[in-house]
């Protein structure tokens, strides 16, 4: 039986390298490790390399058999050598991969301590580059934000609006998503919960009015805890408050360093 040409591995003379080619968006049934215990999600996955001039295409099935081969719960340490292990199989010494997928927590109202489930965007990304490993967390968080202005010049109530808190760190060492959400939450007016009595609807709601936050407000807590935290060296954190008497949202980001 004759062989089958092998293309992607012929030569290019094109004098171009590519810094990423791979697949994108590929949908998989995914483990967590968390805080929590394990948790199954399903998960947008992305994985890239680097491409040299030379080499006219990378082998694209072979992301596809590394990510659906992959049964054990993804952590800080699994991501890491998942990575290693793409760049091995694809030959190449440059890459990522990105996992985004949501992330359940189970939380129980303040007052009557019923549970429910609150879903957050959790976005992983490992990226190999000369030699040093990186890796980035990602967590947008939804909160309860109260404008403080509303709050001084109104006789009676203050607006308030949902808000979505992204924060993207780079660390060390392993941060889990719930270490995150908990820092975020406890900078907001109030959090979130997905089920709430008319007990807790009262105190959440008097909670906020007493813990007025503009945006800017918000990130400028939420970056001094991060910067408190000795396994995050960098970090972005944004805020967008969906504004209630506005068509338009309230916006503000801080990048350190």
């Amino acid at each position: 039986m004759n062989a089958i040409a092998d293309v992607q591995s012929s030569a290019d003379t094109r004098n171009q390298p590519i810094y990423r080619v791979g697949i994108k968006d590929l949908r998989v049934p995914l483990k967590l490790s968390t805080l929590q215990g394990v948790q199954h999600t399903v998960a947008s996955v992305t994985m890239a390399v680097y491409l040299p001039a030379e080499q006219k295409g990378t082998h694209m099935s072979r992301f596809v058999a590394l990510i659906e081969a992959y049964d054990d719960a993804i952590d800080y340490d699994a991501l890491a050598l998942l990575t290693r292990t793409m760049l091995r199989d694809l030959a190449s010494d440059s890459g990522e991969i990105q996992i985004r997928a949501p992330f359940f927590r189970t939380k129980s109202a303040p007052i009557s301590g019923i549970k429910s489930l609150m879903d957050y965007d959790l976005t992983l990304t490992g990226e190999m580059t000369d030699g040093v490993y990186r890796q980035t967390l990602q967590v947008v968080v939804p909160v309860t934000s109260l404008c403080p202005c509303s709050k001084e010049i109104s006789d009676y109530g203050a607006h308030n609006q949902r808000s979505h808190v992204t924060v993207s760190l780079c660390s060390d060492s392993a941060i889990d998503p719930e270490e995150v959400i908990d820092l975020v939450e406890k900078q907001a007016s109030c959090q979130l919960y997905g089920l709430l009595k008319r007990p807790d609807e009262k105190y959440v709601t008097e909670y906020a009015y007493d813990n007025p936050k503009f945006v800017e407000d918000i990130v400028r807590d939420v970056a001094a805890a991060l910067k408190a935290e000795a396994r995050v060296h960098c970090f972005v954190v944004e805020s967008e408050n969906f504004e209630s008497i506005h068509n338009h949202s309230a916006y503000a980001k801080i990048v350190y360093p």
